[in-house]
């Protein structure tokens, strides 16, 4: 019998680049992984939001973080920013591809167009811009944990809501094809996994009025709630940890059990 193998469930000294990380999950998985240790680069679309969560996480005594403004939209920030952050840091071994927005959406109206190509541009194709960006990086460590953020939407379907639903379909298939195609270099510890987020209480939810909340969760999912952003940072903790090697091109459902719910 092989001896026991102990596998570290420590990300201290490793450097994350959040993106969307000004509110909401991105938010919660920056302040979870600076108090893991980790050295954090907050990246979202505004300076002065990204400065909020850097100083709110200094206030606890934690001094490496640093914040950047970038819009995901753009190729050429994506490249900029993940370079001065692996620069200033000495490197880049995790990145959560978590920035996102929902524009409704009917596909009848002129505005489709509208909705349609920047829900793909900023949910989906900046994804695969900034694992290609981070990727030397992590080859350069022999390390890299590359999470994706999807959500429920990308398991099913809401009406009115085409442009969202199908960039995230689109995340899980960009996860499932890197995840294998990186998976081939024996040399290097480099998993793609996705996180989706079911209900959660965030800005794109933030309009929903707390009634019709509480109806919809008692209806539709077993734990009867709405989760909190921080639920969904501890999930994607797990999945960024040395121990979950073996762990590369799932999706998890981080839903109070609702996609498992058949009535």
């Amino acid at each position: 019998m092989e001896p026991y193998q102990p596998l570290s469930r420590s990300i201290k000294g490793k450097t994350a680049l959040i993106t969307g990380a000004a509110s909401g999950m991105g938010r919660a998985t920056a302040h979870l992984f600076a108090h893991e240790g980790a050295n954090v680069a907050v990246t979202d679309l505004k300076q002065e939001a990204v400065d909020k969560v850097v100083d709110e996480i200094k206030a606890a005594g934690i001094d490496h973080v640093k914040g950047w403004a970038m819009d995901v939209g753009d190729k050429d920030a994506i490249k900029r920013v993940i370079d001065e952050a692996a620069a200033h840091f000495g490197g880049l071994e995790i990145l959560v591809n978590n920035a996102g927005f929902a524009i409704p959406a009917d596909v009848a109206e002129e505005s489709y167009e509208d909705a349609w190509g920047p829900s793909i541009n900023v949910m989906l194709t900046s994804h695969q811009r900034a694992i290609r960006a981070a990727l030397p990086y992590m080859r350069k460590a022999k390390f890299g944990r590359i999470v994706n953020v999807a959500s429920t939407e990308g398991l099913g379907a809401t009406p009115g809501n085409s442009p969202y639903v199908a960039a995230k379909h689109g995340v899980i298939g960009l996860t499932r094809g890197l995840a294998c195609d990186l998976g081939r270099d024996e040399d290097t510890d480099i998993t793609v996994n996705c996180i989706c987020p079911g209900p959660i209480r965030t800005g794109i939810t933030a309009g929903i009025p707390e009634e019709h909340k509480t109806i919809y969760a008692k209806r539709r999912v077993p734990l009867r709630r709405y989760g909190i952003p921080e639920e969904v940072a501890n999930m994607t903790l797990s999945v960024v940890l040395p121990a979950a090697s073996f762990l590369n091109g799932v999706h998890i459902p981080v839903d109070g059990g609702m996609t498992i719910k058949n009535a």
